[in-house]
């Protein structure tokens, strides 16, 4: 003795719904219709499911656990059907992303051209802002941040390496100039100095050989963006403390020279992240499986 699925969501539905009209109109059904495959089911099973009278509608002692057992198997059943066409779904639509202006340079190309070529369907957005923001809440699909900075409770894949950050200058800075050797030596250097988005000066942070330290170090330049930071540098306006994958193009053409490189330490990359869902659109499901074959 099996029952239908729309048998099981008309007791639900009506259970829900107190009445039979109200469920008939949240299922898109006639009263009539509904009322049948009630009757139908109960005939079947030989128990009554609901207690009525001309005024109203209410579970009998076995419909209520009746109820109780069937909607956690007919929302698994959702899940599975919205899996299953999530896979068959072409991507399309708009994906909003959110990251650092740092990271939108790293990855514009070798990933988000890449995806739109591959999916022509879907438009991009990507907003870039400094401080770290509610994906969710804001409307974003995903972020993309520095691993150290991802909240808690967000999934992330990895997009990059392990990075360092390293102090540069411009050869016509160091004309005249002896290069730092230790960075207590960066106190007599001009430095061009960060502000973050919290409103504090970054601290330059160096570690070898267990000995890690922070430095406030001196300038007459604050700046609150790294590309910004990196024209300043290549202007000769002092020393800067950017991400390795930001400079080594401009140290290997020689427009950059890295100093206290044996004092820069590691740190995890770049990860997208993305709140835990069980029916993300296809579109996004997309994009991490892209960058998941990129890693």
């Amino acid at each position: 003795m099996r029952a239908s699925q729309i048998e099981l969501e008309a007791v639900v539905a009506v259970a829900r719904r107190g009445g039979f009209r109200a469920a008939a109109r949240e299922l898109g059904m006639a009263s009539s219709a509904l009322s049948h495959a009630v009757a139908a089911l109960e005939t079947r099973l030989g128990v009554r499911l609901f207690n009525r009278t001309t005024r109203s509608v209410a579970l009998s002692a076995e419909g209520e656990q009746f109820v109780a057992d069937v909607v956690p198997a007919l929302a698994a059943i959702g899940a599975a059907i919205a899996r299953i066409e999530e896979h068959r779904a072409e991507p399309s639509g708009l994906l909003r992303l959110n990251m650092a202006p740092g990271a939108a340079r790293v990855i514009l190309a070798p990933l988000i051209f890449e995806f739109m070529r591959l999916y022509p369907q879907v438009d991009v957005e990507v907003v870039t802002e400094g401080a770290l923001v509610d994906v969710v809440g804001q409307g974003f699909d995903a972020g993309v941040r520095l691993a150290e900075f991802l909240p808690p409770d967000m999934v992330a894949v990895p997009i990059t390496r392990t990075m360092r950050s390293i102090v540069v200058g411009s050869p016509a800075y160091f004309e005249g100039r002896a290069r730092p050797k230790t960075p207590q030596d960066l106190m007599t250097h001009r430095c061009i100095r960060a502000r973050m988005a919290s409103g504090a000066i970054y601290r330059w942070e160096f570690e070898k050989r267990g000995q890690s330290l922070e430095l406030d170090v001196p300038g007459d330049l604050t700046l609150d963006e790294s590309d910004l930071m990196l024209q300043a540098a290549l202007a000769g306006q002092g020393l800067a403390y950017l991400s390795d994958p930001a400079t080594a193009e401009h140290i290997a053409a020689g427009r950059l020279v890295a100093v206290l490189e044996d004092w820069s330490p590691a740190y995890p990359g770049l990860c997208l992240y993305y709140p835990s869902r069980r029916n993300m659109p296809a579109r996004l499901r997309a994009f991490i499986d892209l960058v998941r074959e990129a890693k």
